[in-house]
């Protein structure tokens, strides 16, 4: 019966949203200028974000006219997504794929240059050792006991600078770079040339002269082995330790909502500040909720809907008096918009509040009845007892229905499939967890990291910078971090430099007298 009613109040609402719909449309095709209306809101929907349409913005343009009651029987929290494809989201798609494809080749490419510099590195020193035993081995002079020494410490400064080697540059990348790594291109150029100069030197001297003392040769092997550790030691100050001191505060805002944050870096190029700004974003920053942003411009559009003009002086003056009407409607309007706005914003919190308490309520009592299990379960027999996925589907149809209602009032919605807060509400009962735990992740929006990957809405990024961006941060610097749906500006402000004067007071000086005067009561 409950769903009968809930079913014909739906279907209510539809037709009469329907039929408001055509008498809008009626008066638009009365007006005049309606042509030129209809091109302004064609204009204003090619220029919204086109994945908002993926996150269900549809309900959430209606909340404000839906019936509170709207999908009370439903227990399940899903999200509406519809797809639209035009001709420039396929060229973009096109150009993603180039890039894709070019960014692949490029890290495939500074692999194999490392791979090859690597072997280069760690065989040369084992081949100048090799290569008179094998070319003229019977010439060669004895090794003593200094010479076979030698060998244990080779052995060992390759296996430390080998150590060494993977922990510095043997690790997952974090990020794509649109450009190289200045200093680590500058660190292979130097071993190169190293090991290069050591090859020549080898050659000439070595090689072609066939030299016979082989300890000096050992010792030139264990010379570059020197050598290539001091280059190690040189990769680790100024690929790590440089950019450790902070030396400049970065503020980053988010260009739809106005959220900002301030951050201290250290000397680093724009592109390598810009990894920094979002390994730091996706941990920091609330989740982006563009159906917050949808909100906002379907109640500026409500403001601005229903002017209409009429035509009394004849098709002459028509451009002018109906651009002074529209100026005057528009300038009174917005004299009284922010009443409204004070009202609509007033009477959502209410909400907010009103349905935040009966979660809470639902979420508290729920969790009442697992924790009765819990204590019950010593006296069942044990096929009987259920593991913490089970209880998480008992006690979840008590709650879905508010939990529900929550997260559409504040457009969560999208974000939490029922799978999830299942998965969530598990986790909590394995961890015994209270209730104020599980709710933690729905009273308020956390960052990006917390959710799914695929709700991000935000992977691939764009570099905007009017400097180059190898160069190093400086005073003044701007740069923008550009996805699809929002961007990120960064401003650079440099630390100022701080002094600091010593004053000395001695404690013998901390001596006070009480001074006594006629009009006192003392």
């Amino acid at each position: 019966m409950d769903t009968e009613s809930t079913y014909s109040e739906h279907s209510h609402y539809s037709g009469h949203s329907k039929k408001s719909q055509r008498q809008g449309s009626r008066d638009r095709h009365k007006s005049p200028r309606s042509k030129d209306g209809s091109r302004s809101e064609k204009s204003v929907t090619i220029q919204a974000p086109p994945a908002e349409p993926l996150l269900g913005n549809d309900s959430s343009r209606t909340e404000e006219t839906q019936d509170d009651n709207w999908g009370e029987t439903t227990t399940a929290i899903t999200g509406t997504s519809g797809h639209s494809v035009s001709q420039e989201d396929i060229s973009r798609i096109g150009k993603d794929l180039e890039d894709g494809v070019g960014v692949d080749c490029r890290r495939y490419l500074v692999l194999t240059v490392a791979a090859v510099l690597g072997l280069l590195v760690f065989l040369t020193p084992v081949a100048f050792i090799l290569l008179p035993q094998i070319l003229w081995r019977h010439e060669l002079q004895a090794c003593g006991t200094a010479c076979e020494g030698l060998f244990i410490s080779v052995a060992f400064k390759l296996l430390i600078l080998l150590i060494g080697t993977w922990a510095l540059f043997f690790r997952p990348p974090k990020a794509d770079l649109p450009r190289l790594f200045v200093f680590r291109a500058l660190v292979s150029v130097l071993i190169f040339l190293l090991v290069f100069s050591y090859w020549l030197f080898y050659g000439v001297r070595i090689l072609d002269a066939k030299d016979l003392n082989y300890q000096g040769i050992v010792q030139f092997a264990v010379s570059l082995v020197d050598a290539l550790l001091f280059v190690h030691y040189l990769a680790i100050v100024v690929l790590e330790l440089r950019q450790l001191q902070p030396m400049f505060t970065v503020k980053v805002v988010r260009s739809t909502d106005g959220e900002s944050r301030y951050y201290s870096l250290g000397h680093l190029s724009i592109q390598r500040a810009a990894v920094a700004v979002l390994e730091n974003y996706y941990r920091d920053f609330a989740v982006y909720n563009p159906t917050l942003i949808t909100a906002s411009k379907a109640r500026a559009a409500k403001h601005m809907a229903g002017l209409k003009v009429y035509n009394v002086d004849g098709p002459d003056n028509n451009a002018a008096s109906q651009s002074r009407a529209m100026i005057a409607a528009a300038a009174h309007r917005r004299d009284s918009s922010h009443n409204e706005l004070y009202y609509e914003e007033a009477d959502h919190e209410r909400r907010v509040r009103k349905r935040r308490a009966r979660l809470v309520v639902a979420v508290e009592e729920a969790f009442t009845h697992i924790r009765r299990l819990q204590v019950d379960e010593q006296q069942k027999a044990p096929g009987e007892v259920m593991d913490p996925r089970e209880a998480a589907q008992a006690i979840f149809p008590s709650m879905a229905r508010a939990l529900q209602k929550y997260l559409r009032t504040t457009r969560q919605q999208h974000y939490h499939t029922m799978e999830n807060i299942l998965q969530h509400l598990a986790f909590c009962i394995t961890n015994n967890m209270t209730p104020q735990a599980f709710l933690e992740r729905y009273l308020r929006p956390g960052p990006t990291l917390q959710y799914d990957r695929d709700r991000w809405l935000s992977k691939h990024w764009t570099l905007i910078s009017e400097e180059a961006v190898t160069k190093g941060l400086r005073d003044d610097v701007v740069f923008v971090l550009k996805c699809l749906d929002f961007s990120l500006v960064a401003s650079v402000k440099k630390i100022p430099f701080i002094k600091l004067s010593e004053e000395f007071i001695d404690p013998k000086s901390h001596k006070f007298a009480f001074r006594l005067q006629s009009e006192t009561s003392v």
